[in-house]
């Protein structure tokens, strides 16, 4: 595996080409496939998320293999990336996630049913309706992110091979991004939220995978990359 960090040039700013690029989530989502595709049959094997600084993008991702890149605009910087893993071992963690969960639609008029992806804050308020607790005031969304979001963790954290508790996970940083895939008139609608804290790995195996493959949906969109260090 292979870590890197991609940052924009000093002097980028300066060129036409970078406000071409960097303007957007679908923009550096194409940058970022072109590091890594070699081929037009080529699966994605990475994984990234954007963070900024100075409001510049700065991208982190993790890979089966080194991005290459000729041009002028970015900055790479790649290691090599193998995490000693065990059993029972404390890592401090930060995940972009895009926490949704499946539900089924109501039969049409031929009796076929759909399932549709919710994102689970906006499921939340559904569920509870207008948003309000048992003595009718209002639930902030601060609080159903924090709630929402540590369950769909733990429900799933199981089959990445490790363990949170809720008191030390926190959930924030709801996001709602729209945006349209280049030439295209279908908008792309994802809700991503920042989870950080302590886990306990349960299973080294599969917890290297996920690493690697990622976690949740929306991974080629940079959710679903998970970043460790010692706890």
């Amino acid at each position: 595996m292979y870590f890197s960090r991609i940052q924009i040039r000093s002097d980028a700013s300066l060129s036409p080409e970078f406000w071409k690029i960097a303007t957007g989530p679908y923009q550096i989502h194409t940058m970022v496939w072109d590091l890594y595709s070699d081929g037009e049959t080529r699966e994605r094997d990475f994984l990234y998320r954007v963070d900024y600084s100075r409001n510049r993008p700065v991208i982190y991702s993790v890979s089966r293999r080194r991005p290459v890149y000729t041009g002028s605009l970015w900055a790479v910087e790649t290691k090599e990336y193998n995490p000693v893993l065990y059993g029972g071992q404390r890592l401090w963690f930060s995940l972009r996630a895009n926490p949704v969960r499946t539900r089924w639609t109501p039969p049409d008029k031929e009796g076929r049913r759909f399932h549709r992806r919710h994102d689970v804050v906006m499921d939340a308020k559904r569920l509870i309706r207008a948003s309000r607790d048992s003595a009718g005031k209002a639930v902030r969304t601060a609080d159903l992110v924090q709630q929402e979001g540590v369950r769909w963790l733990k429900e799933r954290c199981g089959k990445y091979g490790f363990s949170v508790g809720e008191e030390r996970v926190i959930a924030e940083a709801y996001r709602q991004l729209r945006f349209f895939k280049n030439g295209k008139n279908r908008e792309v609608l994802i809700s991503t939220v920042d989870f950080s804290g302590i886990l306990e790995v349960t299973d080294p195996d599969l917890f290297r995978k996920a690493l690697l493959e990622g976690i949740g949906p929306a991974k080629g969109f940079g959710c679903g990359m998970m970043m460790i260090k010692p706890a």
